[in-house]
């Protein structure tokens, strides 16, 4: 009895059989898995629901949006700050910026006032109000996706973009969409 579980135990089992061609996955030749895309469609829900969530819970606190945070936050550390330099800390569309900057004037977050050496120039500072406002809302202010990627080591950030512009190369994108705060979507 011994010899025959023993000879069950080491016995190979059979090799499962092929499945036909038609149940068989066609997929191009190099292409990812249909396991290995969800895979992947995870890990990007994973990413959105942590940004939204912040983004949520910091509008939540402040009541005012994400990007006006951002950009309360810009002009609070750099006090002077001027529209158009606003717009390249935070990577977007100048007129973007001025609407921003319009709502965060409009609540009384931020005052602007003519440049002393050039009247052409606005410069924005951040009001008390604002400040205090500051204090009470978790960061990073300018979200948890691009405080993430400042964290990454250079390598992984040029690999990661590598791959990220092959998959939008596959994706019909909208290229303006590239300069709107993630927190405006």
């Amino acid at each position: 009895m011994l010899d025959a579980l023993f000879a069950c135990a080491v016995m190979p089992t059979p090799p499962a059989p092929t499945p036909p061609i038609s149940a068989r996955r066609t997929q191009p030749k190099g292409a990812a898995s249909t396991d290995q895309a969800a895979q992947v469609l995870r890990q990007f829900r994973l990413i959105f629901s942590t940004v939204r969530k912040h983004f949520q819970t910091m509008e939540k606190q402040a009541g005012i949006g994400g990007a006006q945070v951002w950009a309360l936050s810009l002009v609070a550390q750099h006090p002077g700050v001027g529209v158009t330099q606003l717009a390249e800390h935070m990577d977007i569309h100048q007129s973007t910026t001025s609407n921003l900057v319009r709502t965060l004037i409009n609540s009384g977050l931020v005052h602007s006032e003519k440049s002393s050496l050039d009247r052409r120039v606005v410069e924005l500072y951040a009001l008390p109000e604002g400040l205090k406002l500051l204090k009470k809302i978790p960061g990073p202010f300018a979200g948890v996706l691009p405080h993430a990627l400042q964290r990454l080591d250079p390598t992984t950030l040029v690999q990661l973009e590598k791959n990220l512009t092959e998959l939008i190369d596959r994706l019909e994108v909208d290229e303006k969409a590239a300069h709107t705060p993630i927190s405006m979507m």
